[in-house]
């Protein structure tokens, strides 16, 4: 396969839907992955329709080991590379601290932190094999972070702490693995207009936050890097005049 490749998570709406979207009319072959499998079929079946890229749909729960390492496994049946693994899919959680549910910290950990941790070890031999392949561009991952990762957010204790971790851990990543041209970058946005934030519509208007276009565009920005640039991480925050609230 010689077109460029990506696997998307949480590829099935929002942010990871028109991400996918922007790079199959960049020329990327995907893969795409999201728990529920009536929405993934729709958005495979739109993106392929509209762009004409090669799109493979892959049912997979982030919160199971399993579902991991068979999306990972089902990518590489279908493809020799990975340019560029985008780790979109996550949950929410909004809450005072102190009443806030050990189970649903878990929960929010495991799927917002740890399973990004596992996606990248699974995909880290693909990554570099693409990476020697390709040594100008390398091989590239971004991560969706937030803007409660940098400034925390009263009320996102929980969902904060996980994306903190994850802007630790694309850092790490970068460090660990930049010399077989394997770089990660964080996306830390503040409120986008999806239907994961229809909660926060009766405070913000929706005209008020940030699009999903907004954070595709700095994702196809990072593709377009050399192997000797390296972005540890970006916030992208909503113009107003508090400029490090989410």
């Amino acid at each position: 396969m010689n077109r460029p490749v990506a696997l998307v998570t949480g590829a099935s709406r929002g942010i990871g839907r028109e991400i996918a979207r922007r790079l199959a009319l960049e020329g990327y072959a995907l893969t795409l992955s999201a728990r529920r499998e009536e929405g993934l079929l729709r958005t495979a079946g739109e993106i392929a329709a509209e762009t004409g890229a090669e799109v493979t749909p892959v049912v997979a729960n982030l919160a199971s080991d399993d579902d991991l390492r068979a999306l990972v496994d089902a990518h590489r049946s279908g493809a020799d590379r990975l340019d560029l693994l985008v780790l979109n899919g996550g949950v929410g959680a909004e809450g005072p601290l102190a009443e806030m549910p050990m189970k649903t910290y878990d929960l929010v950990l495991n799927v917002n932190l740890r399973a990004q941790f596992q996606l990248i070890q699974l995909c880290l031999p693909v990554l570099r094999e693409t990476a020697a392949l390709n040594p100008a561009s390398g091989a590239k991952i971004v991560a969706l972070a937030s803007i409660t990762g940098v400034a925390g957010e009263p009320g996102l204790a929980a969902y904060g702490a996980s994306k903190a971790g994850l802007i630790s851990l694309c850092e790490t990543v970068t460090l660990e693995e930049h010399a077989n041209g394997v770089t990660a970058t964080a996306l830390s946005p503040g409120y986008v207009d999806t239907d994961l934030t229809a909660w926060k519509r009766d405070s913000l208007a929706r005209d008020a936050m940030l699009t999903a276009g907004d954070v595709a565009e700095l994702t196809l920005a990072i593709t377009r890097l050399s192997a000797h640039a390296a972005v540890p991480n970006v916030v992208l925050t909503r113009a107003g005049d508090q400029i490090w609230r989410a």
